[in-house]
């Protein structure tokens, strides 16, 4: 298993600008709604925190690998080779840069509308890193910092996050 973290500052937003394109997801007036409803829990798959949590169980487990969206955008080579290596799948490094390539965000963007049709637009709309700094406020950093704190901070699926490095104001 293959488990994409991400850090949740840049979690909440993208999940909000995707709720506000994705009908089926519940519409939010505001980002000050959507935050209070993130934060207890209360979107579509509910707490993000309670998940990384429960998946903390199996981060020892040889059959599962963590890896974190800001450490494959890092590096995204060393990234797709570490997938490679986990899965076993038999690649050459030319192969490998060619996955990089036609996996970049850039790339599969462009692409989006042949691979995903009219649901591209979507699912691709920035794929960066830091973009909760254009939406939080002081009050949404220190819920976050405190909730990030109780739940995640001590635990090693939590510090695999980054926190420190991605969600400080």
């Amino acid at each position: 298993i293959l488990l994409l973290l991400r850090n949740p500052k840049d979690l909440a937003t993208s999940y909000y600008h995707f709720s506000l394109v994705f009908s089926p997801f519940p519409s939010y007036e505001s980002w000050d709604s959507f935050f209070k409803d993130f934060m207890a829990g209360k979107v579509p798959w509910g707490s993000y925190f309670n998940y990384l949590s429960e998946w903390n169980k199996y981060i020892d487990n040889e059959n599962v690998m963590p890896i974190g969206f800001e450490d494959v955008k890092e590096n995204t080579y060393l990234g797709v080779k570490k997938i490679v290596e986990f899965f076993e799948f038999p690649l050459n490094e030319e192969e490998i840069h060619a996955v990089v390539q036609r996996s970049s965000f850039q790339s599969m963007k462009k692409n989006s509308k042949e691979t995903h049709g009219a649901f591209g637009d979507v699912l691709f709309r920035k794929g960066g890193v830091s973009d909760w700094r254009n939406l939080f406020a002081e009050k949404h950093n220190m819920e976050m910092d405190k909730m990030y704190r109780e739940h995640l901070e001590a635990i090693p699926l939590g510090k695999r996050l980054k926190y420190d490095v991605y969600c400080k104001a």
